[in-house]
């Protein structure tokens, strides 16, 4: 089946289908979370089927919502799918937009909700290993230090994220 996604075409808000608009870097709606324990940020590393940035490390999560979706449960949503977390609360940030190139011809246009969540220890997570083939808890300063060091082990839009809306995701800095 074929995943529609809610893009902009000639200025109106119309589902189209996710690779389209990749392939045609229309303007879309898309979710991130960043998920904290402490000064501490889950990560997570794609899994190489993805048809996009395959094995490059991301945000806690992302995806686009479905049709009429609203973001937050589209965010719970995907904690689940993704990550086996559940019984998690994430709270929106902030939206921000970028474009940027991800290899293959493709391209990201999107409106992001950003939403963040705390937890109080380090959950269990059960990656689904057709999205995620790794995680690991990370600091923001190990997290900098890494993109500095290796870019291209980083998907473009979590380095936009930290390079460029760090304080509207994060408020305070943490180490």
């Amino acid at each position: 089946m074929t995943e529609m996604i809610p893009a902009w075409v000639n200025g109106e808000l119309t589902p189209v289908e996710k690779l389209e608009a990749h392939r045609t870097g229309l303007r879309h709606k898309a979710v991130s979370v960043f998920l904290m324990h402490g000064a501490h940020l889950l990560i997570q590393r794609r899994a190489l089927g993805k048809y996009h940035t395959p094995g490059l490390w991301a945000n806690t999560c992302c995806t686009h919502p479905h049709w009429d979706e609203d973001p937050r449960d589209c965010a719970i949503r995907r904690l689940r799918q993704e990550l086996g977390i559940t019984d998690i609360a994430p709270h929106h940030r902030d939206r921000v937009e970028y474009r940027a190139d991800v290899g293959g011809g493709l391209t990201e246009h999107e409106l992001v909700d950003i939403y963040l969540a705390t937890v109080g220890h380090r959950i269990a997570v059960a990656p689904d290993p057709a999205e995620v083939m790794e995680t690991r808890w990370i600091t923001l300063n190990a997290l900098r230090a890494g993109i500095a060091a290796t870019p291209e082990r980083f998907t473009p839009w979590l380095r936009i994220y930290l390079a460029e809306h760090s304080d509207r995701i994060f408020g305070l800095e943490r180490t």
